[in-house]
């Protein structure tokens, strides 16, 4: 198994299902004979395997197996971890079926057996190894479907876009639009493989999604119904793209932030057009200066304040600020904080980016304009904020994040004075062990919802809880209605701020429910064929203005 695999097909299945355009050929080579005590694991099941390993496991492992907020995954270990060969078939079984405390989701149910089992040969073998995918090779996948200039200069329909909802149904590659006024479906696009995040261009009018695939889709919502107007693939494997949202650069550029390759692409935000790629490898913000060239972009959040994005370098523990004002040459600055770098959002100011070092357990605080790191915050077991929740009451304007390891939710002060960037209230949700991957509250509601999706006792990934806002006691633990059959996961308000939809999806009977966040009280169900395993859901006025 030293042969080089394309196994970015393995992020899809096939690189050519979901090629934007140009061809990818897998090299050959001679086959080799393997001593009897290798494992044996052949071709075709190492490019399922890897397809597997990129679904459901790469994001925490490594693309390259190597570690980030879980263990490496190498056969004769790194001096981390325990080598995969010396765990043996047995022992990654126990971890893949049972999960484990600090926050690994139990697999066995969802994946098959057969997928179980080639999972435990191909953790003892080593990766596949990264092929070159640079400008040249992106240019090659652009595919402008719709001109700028054949696209309506003005939405041709009397619909409130503003309150459309991007819907993600991960499993199946599709994004479903549904308009959030009416309820009504009105689309649902192939957009790639495992979608993991929708983002808005600065005046709405687009929805840009991008996937595990690496593959970045162009929505337009003027047209009838939402449509696909152009696509291009950034990597092959990827999470993050955001716009450019500061006065005077409104939906010009696009930045996207590839896991493998580790690079930032910028690309015109009207087209898709690739116009520079910038290689992420570097020195770790550890003491120790490790060189890491495995430097993969978590979460990307673009300033209204300044010509900047905020590209969390995850890997390196470095939080990057890109200048665009000069696309084919961005200028960086680089901040050391903590690793492992995930998901962050804004303060309720717009000045201050919270990001969670999952791995040091720790939040992350940067002053934007001023490009400099403020403090870092020790809140308990792998914080997952999402985006967080930006909430007031009489201890001061205050941020929140969930927790993957612990059932915890901490509260840090965002607004001058006395406790300033400390946590100054914590909360626990009825039940033991963490699991939480978003809180998410809203300007105009009382109330602070949180998802307990990855935690493996059933009672508790199939309720989300609710909290007072100003009390900041727990109102109530909302059940899944008879109906619905699977795990809750990822709050969103609509514009007006006084509904929640949530998901339901791993389950047989997947479903968008809708929530009044006044009473509580489930106001629809939104079920089909077309709604596949929905995670996801982004509120066109929300996800523009960052409303969180």
């Amino acid at each position: 198994m030293r042969r080089i695999h394309i196994f970015y097909l393995a992020i899809i299945g096939s690189v050519a299902l979901y090629s934007c355009g140009g061809e990818t050929k897998k090299p050959t080579a001679a086959p080799e004979e393997k001593p009897k005590d290798e494992i044996q694991i052949t071709e075709a099941e190492m490019d399922q395997g890897s397809a597997i390993y990129f679904d459901r496991c790469a994001g925490c492992h490594g693309s390259s197996r190597k570690g980030a907020t879980g263990p490496s995954l190498l056969p004769d270990g790194d001096g981390k971890a325990i080598a995969t060969k010396a765990l043996g078939a047995q022992g990654i079984r126990t971890f893949i079926e049972n999960g484990t405390p600090g926050g690994m989701p139990e697999w066995r149910g969802i994946l098959t057996e057969q997928e179980i089992e080639l999972l435990t040969r191909f953790l003892q073998v080593e990766p596949p190894v990264v092929p070159p995918f640079g400008i040249d090779e992106i240019a090659a996948t652009w595919n402008l479907i719709v001109p700028v200039e054949g696209r309506p200069t003005k939405p041709v329909h009397s619909r409130n876009i503003d309150n459309y909802f991007g819907v993600i149904m991960r499993d199946a590659g599709k994004v479903a639009v549904i308009d959030g006024d009416t309820k009504e479906k009105l689309a649902v696009l192939k957009t790639g493989f495992a979608v993991h995040i929708l983002r808005t261009s600065a005046t709405g009018r687009y929805i840009y999604s991008v996937g595990r695939d690496g593959r970045i889709t162009m929505i337009d919502t003027y047209t009838e119904t939402p449509t696909i107007v152009a696509e291009v693939r950034g990597a092959f494997d990827a999470r993050s793209v955001d716009v450019s949202k500061f006065k005077g650069y409104e939906d010009k550029y696009l930045v996207f932030g590839g896991y493998s390759p580790s690079h930032i692409v910028i690309f015109d935000a009207q087209t898709l057009e690739p116009i520079s790629v910038t290689p992420t490898a570097g020195n770790a913000c550890d003491g120790d200066k490790e060189f890491v060239e495995e430097a993969r972009v978590a979460s990307i959040v673009a300033s209204h304040t300044d010509p900047v994005w905020i590209c969390n370098i995850k890997e390196r523990g470095m939080v990057d600020i890109v200048d665009y004002t000069d696309p084919k040459n961005p200028k960086i600055t680089e901040i050391p904080s903590a690793r492992f770098l995930h998901d962050g959002g804004w303060d309720a100011s717009g000045k201050y980016f919270l990001v969670a070092a999952n791995a040091a357990n720790k939040i992350v605080i940067i002053d934007v304009p001023n490009k400099k790191l403020v403090d870092i915050v020790e809140t308990g077991i792998k914080p997952h904020p999402g985006r967080g929740a930006n909430i007031k009451n009489d201890l001061g304007q205050l941020w929140v994040t969930s927790h993957l390891g612990e059932n915890k939710l901490s509260c840090i002060k965002t607004d001058a004075g006395e406790g300033q960037w400390t946590v100054v209230k914590e909360m626990k949700a009825p039940g033991n062990g963490g699991g939480a991957l978003f809180v998410k509250s809203h300007p105009k509601s009382k109330n602070l919802w949180v998802d307990r999706t990855l935690n493996p006792d059933k009672a508790m990934h199939s309720v989300v809880d609710v909290f007072d806002t100003q009390t900041l006691e727990h109102k109530k633990t909302i059940t899944m209605p008879e109906g619905a059959d699977g795990r809750m996961v990822h709050m969103e308000y609509n514009k007006a701020g006084n509904e929640v939809w949530i998901s339901v999806f791993m389950g047989v009977n997947s479903a968008i429910l809708i929530y009044d966040d006044k009473t509580l009280e489930l106001k629809k169900s939104i079920q089909g064929d077309w709604v596949q395993n929905p995670t996801g859901k982004f509120n066109i006025y929300n996800t523009t203005n960052d409303i969180y």
